[in-house]
């Protein structure tokens, strides 16, 4: 396997810096005239935050090429999402931020003191109220630690790591809170990366560079579950990896999404590994889970192999009320949609649905989000190298070598895709080496826009601008008594025309946390005719229809019971 990630970084290394670069015109091509769907506004809201990527020597220290995302998130509870942006400088490096929005859009920076101001080899971020106490908390992954900050509330977290039983010295990358035994609390699934050993060092054409995943053991994902407070502590947790079966595996986990993948309506658990097989970790609804990837037909792409697996996105591509599955890949790859049909079983439809017509890339964080409000979900994702880009151009700074363009493709409605990078500069005009991507509705005016971290480079803020084809729906689902997010609860909207479903899970793409609310775009669509919600202990409630282009908040035990 070694040498198979060498020869995909000496492909690489021959390949000119891709991305969203528009491919040369035919005869059938001609000037965009489209409108762009995004513009960038980092700068009109106020934002201020460069990714620290850790000192220059050692250079080529792994956990610099892989970092870092970060996290959208209410803290405060005004109505009005947040930032969470992490850096990769270590111990001695810059420290985290913490951006509070205004009431005119703009970005405070609400660091200093608040908890969460701390310093590392950042990767990733999962939100979550792991408490009930209607405030949502943070747990931040990093090379070597894991951490998980509860929120006091005045904008003031503590670090609860020790007493709460999280303990994590492996390298973490992803991870997502969810409800897996569907008992009202939030457990936790944490993805580790490789056992990384730093005296190993690594060349491509004799000169050095960052390592692959195959010089290095993998490591098994850590399954926490949440056992609510005890006497003097808030929340504890007990590691139940090895109990509920996860131990037996070890991967090389960059991405992760949990969600229903067999359809019995239990939460099961995806891990998106680099250069191994994919595990699809299936609840057995006794605290006990069962990988079965390889019969599912998520272990590997349609060619029977192994790919590098990065980041994950859940929603349904072609209207038919299964949800699919898109992860992002190597350069040397296709980024895989795989397509669930019939219910549970999952097929590699890539070259299909057209995601193959796009340039190559190695992508990272992703998005399956209807950005034009048509009633279709669209992918968008970041990308950025692993490997020097040997044609870049002389002089150039270490990570420029490395950068290469974002990528954004348009669903037609039937699951078909058609790149429009071209026509979107302000996302995929300028390359960087990008590794997350969140999606947040931050204006709340029914177009969910992108939150990018680029290694090394600026966090930046996409508005979304797309012309407005379709009307849309925004809806907050609630448990009680507790009062937070319902993660884990499927919203089914039903019109006169067709359902429209998505999964209330803010932990997805790429050590990243998105908008916990479920957005839709509904096409023509002026009037639904109810809400249905699937909750996440199983029961089901309907709601009555209403008025489109507003959002609705949805409390559980205020609907009417549904079989």
């Amino acid at each position: 396997m070694r040498s198979e990630w060498l020869l995909a970084l000496c492909v690489l290394a021959l390949a000119p810096v891709t991305g969203c670069r528009p491919k040369p015109p035919t005869s059938s091509d001609s000037e965009p005239t489209e409108a762009a769907w995004f513009e960038d506004v980092t700068a009109s809201v106020g934002l201020a935050f460069v990714h620290d990527a850790g000192p220059a020597n050692p250079a080529y220290f792994m956990p610099r090429g892989i970092g870092s995302g970060g996290a959208v998130l209410d803290f405060d509870g005004d109505g009005r999402l947040d930032l969470y942006l992490i850096h990769n400088g270590g111990p001695n490096g810059l420290k985290n931020r913490l951006f509070q929005q205004e009431k005119d859009g703009r970005f405070r920076d609400a660091s200093i003191e608040s908890g969460l101001d701390v310093a590392g080899w950042g990767q990733g971020v999962a939100v979550g109220d792991v408490n009930n106490d209607g405030r949502p908390d943070v747990l931040l992954t990093e090379y070597g630690r894991t951490r998980l900050f509860l929120n006091l509330g005045g904008g003031k977290f503590r670090d609860i790591s020790r007493e709460s039983g999280i303990d994590n010295p492996q390298w973490g990358t992803s991870a997502a809170f969810f409800d897996f035994d569907r008992d009202g609390r939030l457990d936790l699934i944490v993805a580790n990366y490789v056992d990384y050993d730093p005296s190993i060092k690594c060349s491509t054409a004799n000169r050095a560079e960052f390592c692959g995943p195959n010089a290095f053991n993998g490591t098994a994902s850590r399954l926490f579950h949440n056992l609510g407070p005890k006497p003097g502590l808030d929340v504890v947790f007990e590691d139940v990896t090895i109990k509920a079966g996860l131990g037996t595996n070890q991967g090389k986990g960059l991405g992760v999404l949990c969600a229903d993948l067999d359809g019995d309506g239990w939460p099961d658990i995806f891990i998106a590994n680099d250069v191994t097989a994919n595990f699809a970790w299936i609840n057995k609804h006794d605290g006990t889970f069962k990988d079965e990837a390889v019969s599912r037909g998520l272990a590997y792409v349609g060619t029977g192999q192994t790919a590098a697996n990065m980041g994950v996105a859940w929603a349904d591509a072609d209207g038919d009320g299964l949800m699919d599955l898109f992860v992002t890949h190597l350069i040397t790859e296709t980024h895989t949609l795989w397509r669930q049909s019939p219910r549970g079983v999952y097929q590699d439809r890539t070259v299909g649905v057209g995601l193959t017509r796009g340039r190559r890339s190695t992508g990272f964080g992703t998005a399956f989000v209807d950005f034009d409000r048509d009633g279709a979900p669209d992918l968008a994702w970041v990308n950025g190298g692993i490997a020097r880009d040997r044609s870049a151009e002389p002089g150039a700074s270490f990570w420029q070598a490395y950068a290469q363009q974002h990528q954004l493709f348009a669903n037609d409605g039937r699951g078909q895709f058609r790149d429009i990078s071209a026509i979107n500069p302000a996302f995929c005009g300028q390359p960087a080496v990008g590794r997350g991507l969140m999606v947040a509705d931050l204006d709340n005016d029914g177009a969910p826009d992108l939150v990018v971290t680029e290694t090394a480079g600026a966090a930046r803020v996409l508005r979304n601008v797309a012309p407005a084809t379709g009307n849309w729906l925004a809806v907050r689902a609630l448990l009680a008594p507790s009062g937070r997010d319902a993660y884990g609860a499927e919203i089914i909207v039903k019109t006169d025309r067709r359902e429209f479903r998505r999964l209330v899970q803010p932990g997805y793409s790429y050590c990243t946390s998105s908008d916990p609310r479920a957005h839709f775009g509904l096409h023509r669509v002026e009037r639904y005719e109810s809400l249905r919600v699937v909750w996440p202990d199983g029961t089901i409630e309907s709601f009555p229809g209403g008025p489109v282009n507003r959002e609705v908040v949805l409390r559980q035990a205020e609907g009417r019971p549904t079989k």
